[in-house]
């Protein structure tokens, strides 16, 4: 089968920064699905592996995310059966799905939304995922509660801050509060339905106290490092924070006295360490699958960048680098 992948960790602007190869069709495990790879999107993870993990040896796969239809099951296979469309955004332990054949675990599997082409469903298991785990796990917000309350999104424009604007407006009581500081991000994130628009390249503490806003709870998903001191000073006592960017420190002592709440969300923990409720990534899947399809939730696709090739995969992995990404990046099926 066809694959992408890279050999030397590096920038994405080295001529063999991204390769395509033959490679053998993977092996399947006894809860594995194969499924056929015909939509897939990036994320900033692909780009972080990309960039600082050296193979062990041979040609890395990477990908998180993927759209396609069951292939073959493993004997252990109870979800699915061959022929089915699904989604899924896969396990950083695995090869990815940058390939024809992408071998998965079918608890980490959800039903690809009906009413989605492939490349439009591939936009949406990783970062889906990441935002309905933050926000009703890590935060521990009940659907249908929060009225009263707010949430903070720094990067609302970004791939995970879409869907979690909406997953917060659509099932809880929250009003939202996201940051963007471009005329484009502003009205992007205003389309994924947030209630007021802060620009994080401004005082935080200042808008929000113009404003009259006190969050409670607040999702970082970038810059951590630099808007942690006012993320300690804006938000309420006894409030909660979590994150999902890699800050170098954190100095958490700071939130003592506000007795606050400290979270990191990693979507791949379930996957990585073959939790008890690993279960619940497909249930949640085919949650948000449902909610697509209904209407509640909306695309965050923002570009179809064409066919998986080399040269649009580095496209996908340099406008992820450019950290002026708004929504989600896919590319369709192998040619």
């Amino acid at each position: 089968m066809k694959a992408i992948g890279y050999t030397q960790a590096g920038p994405i602007d080295a001529a063999d920064s991204l390769v395509q190869f033959e490679t053998e069709t993977p092996e399947l495990r006894p809860h594995d699905l194969l499924v056929q790879v015909r939509g897939i999107s990036v994320n900033p993870v692909d780009v972080k592996v990309r960039e600082n993990q050296q193979p062990d040896s041979g040609k890395k796969i990477i990908g998180f995310d993927a759209a396609g239809v069951v292939q073959e099951t493993g004997s252990d296979v109870s979800k699915f059966k061959v022929g089915d469309d699904v989604f899924c955004a896969g396990d950083i332990t695995r090869p990815g799905t940058n390939s024809e054949l992408h071998a998965v675990d079918e608890r980490i599997v959800g039903k690809k939304p009906k009413s989605l082409g492939f490349a439009e469903a591939a936009g949406f298991p990783l970062t889906s995922i990441t935002a309905w785990e933050l926000l009703f796990d890590s935060l521990a917000i009940k659907q249908g509660e929060g009225s009263g309350e707010s949430l903070l999104v720094i990067g609302g424009a970004g791939g995970v801050g879409s869907i979690l604007i909406q997953l917060a407006k659509k099932l809880t009581g929250l009003t939202v509060i996201a940051t963007a500081s471009r005329p484009e991000t502003i009205a992007w994130v205003q389309k994924m339905g947030a209630d007021y628009v802060i620009n994080h390249r401004e005082s935080l503490v200042d808008q929000l106290k113009t404003l009259e806003l006190e969050p409670r709870y607040v999702a970082s998903l970038t810059g951590t490092d630099g808007h942690f001191p006012a993320i300690i000073e804006l938000i309420k006592p006894r409030g909660h924070v979590a994150f999902i960017d890699d800050p170098e420190t954190l100095d958490i002592k700071s939130g003592k006295l506000k007795a606050l709440s400290f979270s990191w969300e990693f979507m791949f923990a379930r996957s990585m360490f073959q939790t008890d409720d690993i279960e619940k990534q497909h249930d949640l899947l085919n949650r948000v699958s449902e909610l697509i399809d209904d209407g509640t939730l909306i695309s965050t696709v923002n570009n179809n960048l064409g066919k998986i090739s080399v040269d649009t995969l580095k496209n996908a992995h340099a406008e992820q680098e450019s950290t002026r990404a708004i929504g989600k990046n896919v590319l369709e099926g192998w040619n």
